[in-house]
């Protein structure tokens, strides 16, 4: 009689890897051994520090948690859907869950016998393949292509400053660790263990790392009677140990934990065993990472259910920061992957505010970063800049329809506030009447700009020319692109008002190259980095570019980069105008990480002679590139 689960089992595995790879016949084997696991919500199917099961399991419907608790903390690392893979464990390593499996929702899984799967593991090198990776990675499917995993990452966001930040990234691990003597006596060592709550003890010779005892010994060889208790370290003791550098990235200290199938890495000051011990890194330092790479804070960015979970992300992505700047990652590697962040979370934000009203927009609409955000520079958390378009309808409907985007952006405006982004102070938030509005009255805005500009309105218009259209329907972000394209080209008055605004803004240094300082008020004495430096070069990248038609690029460091392809006669200076960009962007993030502040303005009594050379070298390109924006423009335009 056909088995209805079991084949009900097979139509469910065949669509997902590494099932997709066997024979039915095969699969109808398998799915015979297995059994259907139903989880209420909040049940969990396995606790860190229990011992592994003898399944592994596939999400069939709903969806489950995989958490790890630190100092009482619990952190949500993943989310595993219909087709995702947990549990893996069992296969490559010996000792306890790490994590904790527990069903968010309503959820059914199927359970597969290790014992009876291990077979196609050894002798289907797809199978092996696919699962060492998704244990390596901690990606349930690294096949999906939405969220196909390489080392700690996601597709969607692997390129190469990712891997560089990735590769780098140092691991937080336990520096002087405890260590005993080979002839210690196990019951001591055992207490020791206990009583400092540690998992692992590192054998020492003169201070160097000889093996290493840890709980999962203490299991296998002495709680089974192998040994006796008071036997001396050495009897028992694993070793070599296995020895790393102080520098060791995360990814790193995984693939050699997964290589050499260990839960503990001794960390020595040259990496070998021939140096003395600095530390020890766990099994669990490298999982409490992995919460802090980007492809983890991009996922868990997408999957936040309200703007606490928001603001934890935000708050990580601040140490991620950190980490990349000690650990000296280009500025503009660390700027790419920030912005990708900052714009999932700015789209979670319209997410969860749609899901709030309860009422689906009654119109296509597009969200705009604009400022800071607009141009991707947003690494410390400054003000949120924001504007909204919704599409064209019909006079009767037009107050409604701009009531329900002012309420949307209202709320999205909050949840951007409680994650630690600020309103505009000067109010460009999307949530203000002036900057929600439809299509045809945007157009009309621009093109009040754009060929009627006065100074007071350039001077505000100027930050709407840093664009980045992160959310909502293409097909208006073209047709405003359009319009503001073809009433700018060549149109010699507005760039005329455009590069009279870019002058204002004179290079930092007094006549005898002192630093211009505040004279007065709270920061008197301090370099004002924002509006002194950084400002004259984002101006003068935004009128160049825009000059020559660069709509699709706005980030001031591309935009000189593209400068240097487009105009070779003048490459070598935008090059240093991108370089200069770069190093005051890296002193001013900082300047906001040690001080927890938006870090545009510099003691310089902290700076050392070097840097203080190094930040004045920098204001060298504002003068040449600016000769080029006096000789190129029409400034006569302006009276």
């Amino acid at each position: 009689m056909k088995n209805i689960v079991a084949q009900d089992i097979v139509d469910f595995l065949k669509h997902f890897p590494p099932f997709n790879t066997l024979e039915s016949g095969d699969l109808l084997g398998i799915a015979n051994a297995s059994k259907i696991l139903y989880l209420d919500k909040n049940q969990t199917l396995f606790k860190g520090g229990d011992a592994t099961h003898p399944y592994f399991y596939i999400v069939k419907d709903g969806a489950i948690g995989l958490s790890i608790t630190s100092d009482a903390e619990e952190t949500l690392i993943d989310k595993c859907d219909e087709g995702d893979i947990l549990g893996l464990r069992p296969f490559f390593a010996k000792n306890d869950y790490l994590m904790t499996a527990k069903a968010r929702e309503e959820s059914i899984v199927c359970a597969v016998p290790i014992a009876v799967f291990q077979p196609y593991v050894q002798n289907n090198h797809q199978v092996l393949n696919f699962l060492l990776e998704s244990f390596a990675s901690q990606t349930r499917n690294p096949h999906d292509k939405e969220r196909q995993g390489i080392l700690i990452s996601e597709n969607h966001l692997f390129n190469d400053q990712v891997a560089d930040i990735q590769y780098y990234q140092p691991i937080k691990y336990t520096k002087n660790p405890i260590t005993a003597n080979a002839d210690d006596i196990l019951r001591f060592i055992a207490k020791t263990m206990a009583n400092s709550a540690i998992g692992s003890v590192i054998i020492q010779d003169n201070q160097l790392p000889v093996g290493i005892i840890t709980d999962r010994d203490l299991r296998i060889k002495i709680a089974t009677g192998q040994y006796s208790i008071d036997v001396d370290a050495r009897t028992i003791m694993t070793s070599p140990v296995i020895t790393v550098p102080e520098n060791i990235s995360v990814a790193e200290a995984q693939m050699v934990m997964l290589k050499n199938n260990v839960g503990h890495l001794c960390v020595t000051q040259d990496g070998t065993n021939k140096s003395h011990i600095s530390g020890i890194i766990s099994e669990h330092d490298v999982i409490a990472a992995q919460s802090n790479t980007p492809g983890i804070l991009l996922k868990q960015t997408r999957r936040a259910s309200n703007a606490k979970e928001l603001k934890y992300v935000r708050e990580k992505l601040t140490d991620l920061i950190q980490n990349s700047i000690d650990t000296n990652i280009p500025i503009s590697h660390i700027s790419n992957i920030v912005s990708e962040i900052n714009t999932e979370l700015t789209r979670r934000a319209i997410e969860l505010a749609v899901e709030r009203i309860g009422i689906p927009p009654p119109a296509r609409f597009t969200w705009v970063n604009i400022g800071s955000q607009g141009r991707k520079e947003q690494l410390l958390k400054t003000d949120q800049d924001n504007a909204l378009v919704f599409e064209d309808v019909e006079t009767e409907q037009y107050d409604d329809v701009k009531t329900y985007f002012q309420e949307l952006a209202e709320a999205v405006n909050q949840i951007l506030e409680k994650v630690g982004y600020e309103p505009s102070p000067s109010g460009l938030l999307a949530s203000n009447p002036l900057w929600c509005k439809s299509l045809s009255a945007w157009i009309k805005q621009y093109n009040t700009w754009i060929n009627t500009p006065a100074e007071k309105g350039v001077e505000l218009s100027t930050t709407f020319f840093d664009f980045d259209f992160i959310y909502g329907n293409a097909e208006i972000e073209e047709m405003l692109l359009s319009n503001i394209e073809h009433n700018m080209n060549q149109n010699k008055k507005f760039f005329g008002f455009m590069a009279a605004d870019t002058l204002r803004n004179l290079p930092p240094l007094g006549f005898f190259r002192q630093f211009l300082v505040e004279n007065d008020g709270e920061h008197k004495d301090a370099f004002d980095i924002k509006s002194r430096a950084l400002e004259p070069l984002i101006d003068a990248a935004r009128v160049l570019a825009l000059s020559h038609n660069l709509f699709e690029i706005t980030n001031t460091y591309h935009r000189f980069k593209k400068l240097a392809e487009l105009e070779p006669k003048n490459a070598d200076l935008y090059e240093e105008c991108a370089e200069a960009f770069n190093t005051l962007m890296r002193f001013r993030t900082e300047e906001g990480l040690i001080n927890d502040s938006n870090g545009r303005y510099l003691n310089l009594n902290d700076l050392s002679k070097i840097d203080k050379v190094k930040l004045k070298n920098c204001f060298e390109p504002i003068n040449e590139v600016q000769d080029i924006i006096k000789n190129r423009f029409p400034i006569t335009y302006i009276n």
